[in-house]
């Protein structure tokens, strides 16, 4: 089920409900942070554990097969998963950034135009740094620019 779907059916990720808002409630307040803290939380060890059972698949896997095609099977399928590894790991390292803008309450503001991400948004992706509008703007540049 994507994100997009656990949403409309009122599932957020890892088990967490979506927050809702209470009335008049001032945007990045403190529980709605505590929420998103649960929520980087969750995704962050989910990662890490899924790191720590790629390192022990490979480990277990690790053979040295006669035939060379095998072999090359194998060390295709590791070259995968370590840069499944590296992918993750980077991930890690944007969900620790993006706590650490909870912490000084810089969390849930589009980098680029200062107006807020929004909280339909950030539930969907939690380490978003642009609101919507800018995060397109920037997908055009890049691939006008062909790095797309």
């Amino acid at each position: 089920m994507s994100t997009l779907e656990k949403q409309k059916t009122g599932q957020s990720m890892f088990g967490l409900e979506p927050y809702k808002e209470a009335k008049g409630e001032e945007y990045m307040g403190e529980t709605m942070r505590k929420h998103f803290v649960k929520l980087l939380g969750a995704w962050k060890q989910e990662l890490m554990t899924s790191v720590d059972r790629t390192m022990d698949h490979m480990k277990d896997e690790a053979s040295n097969f006669p035939d060379p095609a095998d072999r090359a099977s194998q060390e295709e399928e590791f070259a995968l998963e370590l840069r499944n590894r590296d992918r993750e790991r980077k991930l890690i390292k944007k969900i620790d950034k993006t706590l650490q803008k909870i912490q000084e309450e810089d969390y849930g503001w589009c980098e680029s135009c200062g107006i807020e991400i929004g909280l339909r948004r950030l539930e969907a992706r939690p380490t978003a740094d642009l609101c919507f509008d800018c995060k397109e703007i920037a997908e055009k540049k890049e691939k006008t620019n062909g790095k797309g």
